[in-house]
């Protein structure tokens, strides 16, 4: 995870995406991927994907474990209704689009959406304007 973390932090650093926004994607896979880790048996597995479209970092996580529930965890206002549900409410408050499928016997999948910000004159900049 730290090394999911650390690629993709240094990408978005080459492409000159503003720090502030850097860091909140930064978390949001941090969040995900706790997740799935911290629920996880010795056999579940879990991908991670990063793509940006157009200004925005699309970032997928997609495990085969039991799946989950997002609504029983936390409302949509993000109240804690259990001890658990954190990293739900924190990647709520930090991505512009957040959604979580559950495939039953398959899984779950976590998308989060954030919109980028380049510096002045950063290649992801001229990139996203072509």
């Amino acid at each position: 995870m730290s090394v999911t973390r650390q690629i993709l932090g240094a990408e978005l650093d080459v492409l000159g995406v503003e720090r502030q926004i850097r860091d909140d994607i930064q978390l949001m896979l941090t969040e995900a991927c706790s997740n799935v880790i911290r629920h996880a048996t010795e056999t579940d597995e879990y991908t991670v994907s990063a793509e940006l479209i157009g200004e925005r970092c699309v970032i997928t996580v997609v495990d085969t474990g039991n799946g989950f529930d997002p609504e029983a965890i936390a409302d949509k206002n993000g109240s804690m209704l259990t001890e658990h549900g954190r990293g739900l409410q924190i990647m709520r408050a930090l991505a512009d689009d957040c959604r979580f499928f559950t495939r039953p016997r398959q899984g779950a999948v976590v998308c989060l959406e954030k919109a980028l910000r380049f510096t002045n004159g950063a290649a992801g900049q001229m990139l996203s304007s072509h």
